[in-house]
């Protein structure tokens, strides 16, 4: 009885350690962003020893388990909104025979490309990660938020 009880209290001890150590390990580990910045920070002082970029991230952002630095969550799609984009007010009468997705994407092109004249894109690309143009407009013209 006595062997059964000391061996339960070291597997609960064993547990408990890992645990801490595992709650430790992931407190360590740096998004990619982060260990970024740690390499510029240690290359502007010269701290590197002429360690590459993936030498770097691997001994210092990495962390116990060996798992290497993790991508910081991307912005929910749609999230990109910007105040000084023009948008058109509604699909062009010209594209009344097409499709209603497709009017709505050739209506938001024609206004994109009168932007690109005027430097009125918001500093927007047509496409790209998050929302571009292209999505915020037919948003717009479907009168979602």
């Amino acid at each position: 009885m006595t062997t059964r009880k000391v061996l339960f209290a070291a597997v609960a001890i064993a547990a408990a350690i890992g645990a801490v150590l595992a709650t430790q390990s992931s407190a360590q580990a740096l998004t990619l962003t982060e260990c970024s910045a740690k390499y510029k920070d240690a290359k502007t002082a010269g701290t590197l020893n002429g360690a590459t970029w993936n030498d770097f991230r691997k001994s210092q952002c990495a962390d116990a388990s060996g798992a290497s630095a993790k991508r910081a969550p991307a912005a929910a799609a749609g999230t990109t909104v910007v105040a000084d984009a023009v948008f058109p007010s509604g699909v062009d009468s010209k594209y009344s025979n097409e499709k209603a997705g497709r009017a709505r994407r050739k209506t938001c092109l024609d206004q994109y490309k009168a932007n690109k004249a005027t430097n009125a894109n918001g500093g927007l690309k047509w496409l790209q990660r998050g929302g571009g143009y292209c999505r915020q407009c037919v948003k717009k013209l479907k009168g979602t938020p």
